[in-house]
């Protein structure tokens, strides 16, 4: 699969969420199987370039290529010049923001809140565009379904995209309204799939091997993008990965194997972060690494105490110790213990 000049290794995704995909996070999927990731957004707003928050989320250091930076706002020449901005400071993909629902993004007109404003939203698509095309960035675009359920028009900006010259469309399978609740359709993927001569790719709802290669069979999508299915559980690249090479599951990782990610990305996280900051926005990945597993409610419950980084590493080992002692590989959730139960 490419994206303009690149060539991906495969066509696994990790999904653009804000105050998750930061580097530390981006390289552990991609360490873990996945074959393309993108930066949670970056405003278009030059005034907060100089941030912490928005340095922070356009640090790529040692981050293997193609790195690509998702960028948001709406105002055509503002975000042509964030793209701008960004490819100096190494990005090599430029992804536009439709998708988002939050409702701080799109009070402002910007996120998916675009897709109801199909004039502005073609007009940013092709600033951006012709910021890029002259440094050879491609531009992709990811969006939702459309606005509402009586107002799905992601297959006619899809088409505007394309034709405006970009490269790669991935879709939500949802609309704004539906923020992130009900379930993800992909007979819109499918439709834009059908229309497109560009790659298209499917988001949404995509959480297990099984899930994966049915949606690519049903949409006939190049490739899928994962989010929330990642978080706490990164190597669902390569169980992913291994199911549509072989039809089979993998079995759940080693549990040392766990912890020594987990490990290494906190440590990578502080990194970034520094001590106070880091302690706090880590609370989250481990908590999310920890929920199914057995006392892990109770675990994060003390942890969420802890004000230091060395305390929380020292809990995070220790809890992962005891952990290993009865398991020697990740104790599956009961639900997924029941699927396996029938397979067999």
């Amino acid at each position: 699969m490419r994206i303009g000049p690149h060539e991906l290794p495969n066509r696994l995704f990790v999904a653009p969420m804000a105050g998750v995909t930061d580097r530390p996070f981006r390289q552990l999927c991609r360490r873990l199987g996945a074959g393309y990731a993108v930066s949670e957004m970056v405003t278009s707003r030059k005034d907060l370039w100089q941030s912490l928050k928005t340095s922070r989320r356009a640090d790529h250091t040692g981050e293997p290529g193609p790195i690509a930076v998702q960028i948001a706002g709406t105002d055509a020449p503002m975000m042509a010049e964030a793209a701008a901005y960004n490819i100096d400071r190494g990005a090599q993909i430029i992804d536009i923001n439709m998708g988002c629902p939050a409702k701080k993004v799109c009070n402002k007109w910007a996120g998916s809140a675009l897709m109801r404003e199909e004039p502005l939203a073609l007009q940013i698509i092709e600033a951006v565009v012709a910021a890029c095309a002259p440094r050879g960035v491609p531009v992709t675009l990811k969006m939702r379904t459309g606005w509402c359920d009586t107002e799905r028009n992601a297959l006619r900006l899809a088409r505007a995209a394309e034709s405006a010259g970009v490269a790669m469309v991935t879709v939500h399978g949802r609309t704004r309204e539906q923020g992130y609740s009900g379930q993800a359709e992909h007979d819109t993927v499918a439709a834009v799939k059908a229309a497109l001569s560009i790659p298209v790719v499917a988001n949404g709802d995509i959480d297990s091997p099984e899930t994966a290669a049915a949606v690519l069979a049903r949409t006939g999508a190049d490739a899928v993008m994962i989010g929330r299915a990642a978080q706490g559980r990164p190597w669902i690249f390569r169980e992913i990965a291994h199911f549509l090479a072989t039809g089979e599951h993998l079995p759940p990782p080693v549990t040392r194997e766990v912890q020594a990610w987990l490990t290494e990305h906190l440590r990578d996280h502080y990194g970034l972060y520094g001590e106070a900051s880091g302690v706090r926005s880590a609370r989250k990945h481990i908590g999310w690494a920890v929920r199914a597993l057995p006392g892990g409610e109770a675990f994060r419950a003390v942890m969420n105490t802890l004000d230091d980084a060395d305390a929380q590493l020292r809990a995070v080992s220790t809890f992962f110790d005891a952990l290993a002692d009865t398991h020697e590989r990740l104790p599956l959730p009961a639900a997924n213990q029941s699927l396996l139960r029938e397979r067999a």
